[in-house]
């Protein structure tokens, strides 16, 4: 089994349950453990699999309060860092359909620092990167390009999520369409929402915007739809797999749980590269992965929501 490398953020959310989508009108906030590649590392780790996370948390009882999250959840955190500055946080209002609206407070997320002599830890393994806040500038903007360049070189499969927060490009998506492009260039494995690939390629139909994404390079792409499933394109297959019917309650986190479960069971191939041209495969993979999604949407909180083997294995037919 593969080592999987979850770069980004981890952070604080503060939740507003039930009280509308709108932030502006809610008053009382819960304290939940967040951060997309966080959530990846966690999804990876409940179903058995190997995860490290590397990111930054703030050297205080929030960032304490997220590293013990993790480590109960068995991800490593020995690439972990500490910083002077606080923890990130995240204030996330959610409708009674589980719809979200989010406002974010950065701290040391932005202070992680590249280590050299993690590259050698790629060698042959798998590397996720998710790009929330990673392409904001500063230490966790460089180093986030340095571990990409190194996960290149060092032959690792590599799967990218941009994360799309419009809280955090207002007026400036333009911006972050470019700073995307190498990454959907050179990763394997893409993981977007429905506006994320109409954003990255400019394309509203789904087809479209595929064989634009597939041009700059990516091989696999898998774009979540909520309770529609997840579309599945490669250059020479696309195809919508369904989801099973599940009544939401948070949204938060699916998608994460989605790539981790994805991730998690590509790790398990003896070659990664199998799923690029087994299509079948490739099938039988975003239909568990499209379980371990909608499970997670059950509960209040992307960590404490996600599934393990046991619980996904029971909707599996």
């Amino acid at each position: 089994m593969k080592t999987i490398y979850c770069i980004g953020e981890l952070l604080i959310d503060f939740v507003a349950e039930k009280q509308g989508s709108d932030l502006s009108k809610a008053n009382e906030f819960t304290k939940k453990p967040g951060g997309a590649p966080a959530n990846v590392a966690c999804a990876i780790a409940k179903l058995g699999g190997s995860s490290k996370f590397i990111g930054c948390v703030g050297d205080d009882p929030f960032g304490t309060f997220l590293l013990d999250v993790l480590k109960a959840n068995h991800v490593d955190i020995s690439l972990a860092q500490r910083s002077k500055y606080f923890t990130t946080l995240a204030f996330v209002s959610l409708a009674e359909n589980g719809e979200r609206d989010f406002v974010f407070s950065r701290g040391a997320d932005k202070k992680l620092k590249y280590l050299p002599e993690v590259k050698k830890g790629f060698n042959g393994q798998m590397v996720h990167l998710g790009a929330a806040t990673a392409l904001l500038g500063g230490n966790l903007e460089e180093a986030y390009g340095r571990y990409f360049f190194d996960a290149l070189t060092q032959n690792a499969f590599i799967s990218f999520d941009p994360n799309f927060r419009g809280d955090l490009w207002k007026n400036n998506e333009e911006v972050f369409i470019k700073k995307c492009k190498p990454f959907v260039e050179k990763a394997h494995l893409c993981k977007f929402s429905l506006e994320e690939a109409q954003l990255l390629s400019g394309e509203t139909d789904l087809e479209k915007a595929c064989g634009h994404l597939h041009k700059i390079g990516t091989q696999i792409i898998t774009i979540t739809l909520g309770g529609e499933g997840t579309f599945v394109s490669t250059p020479t297959m696309k195809t919508t797999i369904p989801s099973i019917e599940v009544d939401p309650v948070d949204t938060t986190g699916a998608g994460d749980a989605f790539i981790g479960c994805l991730l998690y069971q590509i790790s398990t191939l003896g070659k990664a590269e199998e799923i690029l041209n087994d299509h079948e495969l490739l099938h039988k993979m975003v239909k568990k992965a499209n379980i371990a999604g909608a499970l997670t949407t059950t509960g209040y909180g992307a960590i404490p929501s996600l599934p393990n083997l046991e619980a996904l294995q029971a909707y599996e037919v």
